[in-house]
Parts: structure tokens; sequence; C-alpha cells
């Protein structure tokens, strides 16, 4: 590991506006920053320097929801699936991310589970896993999109109380319907053990959402996807989730499952301290079109987009972070600065490690990423170690 001086940059820093400067990393963390005007520490003299050419230093992506890449899925449940899918991404500037399950029996979510926790008491060479994030099975089968309905079912607090025994610290978010039987006890219990409840796969009225963030609802995956959505007399899922401060919101900012102004308006009605940005990639994030296979369900790829095939409905996407992004910035119209905190710090925040990622700020780890003056990805430094990115491969069009 070589302590590193980026110089001539646009620094994305977390309590100042982006300025032309230079960045310290030193023993994996980000040991300083400055402006042009102010002189790096005396020891940054023996630091291999790194010419940023008047790009962008940005902190690492976290992807709080994404399924898989490179052809494998983290159902998969084995440590070659789990390395291929943090090499993948981590070539498109995720730095850490929330391993995501499907709706699927309790042994294989047991399985996951499993193989996360040894997953991450390993050495993890590329994107880190963060923990992991339950998407069901306690979802509503009206709102399934590509989640099996064979194996829906009502929220089970004798499931929770398991994982938590067993894998303690291990679950950061789970989604589930809130309009369930049982939806709001266990709720109330996600809180309990530290766990950040979400909504998602929902059919909850307005009242339902209101209730649910009384009990400690505060997050809402893929916003306007797979949701019930606003009418001026039932403003639904999406009309709570846009005006409760209590929760934080995803959105797939792809152009597929959200126009350009769906991810405008969403970001007008939160502000951006309070979206994500998230990929909910699936195995074929990274491969060519063709036929992938998704929670046992048949998906066809054509054109980047996922699709299941009997139903048509999107299935999960292709995205990776780094073009998401983009797309924040070029098709939306949100700053840097703006489009790096909705990727980074927010979704740090979200989950309680924003003391040591998500921004650039010293004493936080050194996952840095370095984009040139057109936001193309030219470096990516996870905690202070250098990731080759001459195997990367391409993700959705950006």
């Amino acid at each position: 590991m070589n302590d590193i001086l980026i110089v001539n940059a646009n620094i994305a820093a977390e309590k100042r506006e982006p300025f032309f400067g230079w960045l310290y990393l030193k023993d994996g963390r980000i040991a300083a920053l400055g402006g042009a005007d102010e002189t790096p520490p005396p020891e940054a003299a023996s630091a291999r320097e790194v010419d940023g050419e008047g790009g962008w230093a940005l902190p690492g992506f976290i992807d709080l929801h994404v399924h898989g890449g490179a052809g494998c899925d983290f159902m998969d449940a084995d440590e070659a699936s789990f390395e291929a899918i943090t090499r993948f991404h981590a070539c498109h500037g995720t730095t850490g991310m929330l391993a995501t399950t499907l709706t699927a029996p309790k042994e294989r979510l047991d399985a996951v589970l499993a193989a996360a926790s040894r997953f991450m008491a390993s050495t993890m060479p590329y994107a880190r896993i963060l923990g992991v994030h339950l998407e069901g099975p306690f979802v509503n089968i009206k709102w399934k999109g590509a989640q099996n309905p064979d194996y829906i079912v009502p929220p089970r607090l004798d499931w929770l109380d398991d994982w938590a025994a067993r894998w303690p610290g291990l679950i950061r978010i789970q989604t589930l319907a809130p309009e369930t039987e049982g939806a709001l006890e266990y709720i109330k219990r996600l809180n309990e053990l530290g766990i950040v409840p979400a909504c998602g796969h929902t059919d909850a009225a307005w009242a339902d959402i209101r209730a649910a963030a009384e009990r400690g609802l505060r997050h809402a995956i893929h916003t306007f996807n797979a949701m019930r959505p606003f009418h001026h007399r039932e403003p639904g899922t999406v009309g709570a989730v846009l005006i409760d401060d209590r929760i934080m919101t995803e959105v797939i900012a792809d152009g597929y499952h959200v126009h350009s102004a769906g991810v405008e308006l969403l970001v007008r009605a939160k502000g951006p301290g309070k979206v994500i940005l998230v990929t909910d990639a699936m195995a074929a994030a990274g491969m060519p079109d063709g036929e992938y296979e998704l929670g046992g369900l048949s998906v066809v790829m054509r054109g980047g987009v996922a699709r299941l095939r009997d139903t048509g409905n999107l299935a999960g996407s292709t995205l990776t972070m780094i073009d998401a992004f983009r797309f924040a910035v070029r098709k939306v119209g949100l700053s840097v600065s703006d489009a790096s905190r909705m990727a980074s710090l927010n979704p740090a925040r979200q989950i309680g490690i924003d003391h040591e990622t998500g921004s650039l700020a010293p004493g936080k780890r050194a996952d840095v990423l370095l984009l040139d003056a057109d936001l193309e990805l030219r470096r990516v430094w996870i905690g202070g170690r250098e990731l080759s990115l001459e195997a990367k491969q391409s993700g959705s069009p950006s």
C-alpha cells in the first residue's frame, strides 16, 4: 500500500463546497486534503503523486441494493460468486455494498447469510460486503415484480429472531410490505435489532405507510417501482414516501425504471440528502444479451434491459453505480456534489457507517474514485489499495 497524493483534481469534500486541490492518502486512510493554495503536510513529500488532470476525486460508491453481476448472484451463496460480483462492481466505482437477497425459502436465505458472514471475515480484495439486505420474502404478491410468488409469506418474527441470534449485526436492511398482517410488529422488532426497515413490493395506502413510519419505517426501495402509485385522492405508497421526512428513498437511475423527470421529482420532493442511488443489478450486469435467471424465474436481457420472460416485468437492472451517477448528472441535471452525496454519503449514513466511509474527510477510509473531466472512471482505491481496472467489463449503457 503506497501513500498517495492526488493533485490537480476537483475535490468533492463532505463539509465544504467542491474545490480544486489535492487529497493525501496514507496508511489506508484520508490523511489530509486542501485547496491548490494550501500546502500538503511535509510527509506527503514522499508519497506517490497522481495527477488528477482537472478531473474529480470522489468518495467510493456504496450500493445498498445489488443482487449480482458478471453472471453471478448473491443467492448462489458461494465465495466464487461473491468475489466475481464484488470485483465487477468495484471496477465500476462501488467500494462497498449490501449483498441483496430475493424472495426464497428460509433455508436458502440462511445459506446466503452464512456465505456473507464467511466472506466478510475474509480479506475481501475488491468491493467490501458491508452486510446483507433482505428483500422479501414478506412482500405483497400484487406488486411482486421479479420476486418469486411461490415463496412470498407473511412476516415471521421467529425467522427474524433466529437470524439475529445466528448472525448478529449482519442484516442491515430488510424490505417488506407494511400493509401485510404482522408487519407493524415486525418493523418494531427490526428497529430494536438495529436493522433498517424498508418498504417495497407493497400495496400500502397512505395511512399504512404513515403507521409504519410511526413504528420505525425509514427506507423505501426502488421508489416508484413495485409500489402503489400516487393518486390525488389516495396518495398511496409513493405519495407518503415523497413527503415523509423520516423515510430515505432509493432510486434506480437508469432511464428504464424511472424517467429522468421522475428522478428529478424525487430529488426536489425529498432533497438530495434523502435520496440514495442504487443499481438493483442482477447477474446479467456486465454480460451480453441473452437468457438469465433471477430467483428461479426466467429473464431475457435485450439491449441491456432485463425483463421476466413470462410477464415482461423489469427484472432488476444491469446498471452500475458509475452509470447511475452519470445519469444523475447528465440526464437529471444534478450537481456532481449532490450526485456524489446520493451515491456515497447518504447510503453510508443510512446504515450507520458514515463515521468510517462515504465521504472525503480526514480519518475516514481511503475509499476514493478518480474521474476525468468527462466523468469517466479512471482509478479506484479501496482502503488505500488501488484496484486494477484492466479487466473492467462494461455495464449498462450510460
